[in-house]
C-alpha cells in the first residue's frame, strides 16, 4: 500500500465521520469513567491484600 492510497483512505474516512451528539459524547465520558474506576479497584484490592498477606505471620 503506497502512501497515496493510504493518504486518499485518510480522506474518504474523514468525510464520513461525524461530529457526536451531546448524548453520545456523555455515554462515552461515563463508560470511560466506568472503565477507569474498574481499574483503579482492583489495583486497590491487588495492593490491599498484598499488604495483608506481607503482614501476616508465617508459621
Amino acid at each position: 500500500m503506497g502512501l497515496k492510497s493510504f493518504l486518499s483512505q485518510c480522506k474518504r474516512t474523514l468525510k464520513l465521520a461525524v461530529k457526536p451528539g451531546k448524548s453520545e459524547l456523555w455515554l462515552s465520558i461515563k463508560i470511560c469513567f466506568l472503565g477507569i474506576s474498574a481499574i483503579g479497584l482492583i489495583g486497590f484490592i491487588v495492593k490491599l491484600l498484598s499488604t495483608v498477606l506481607q503482614q501476616a505471620p508465617l508459621t
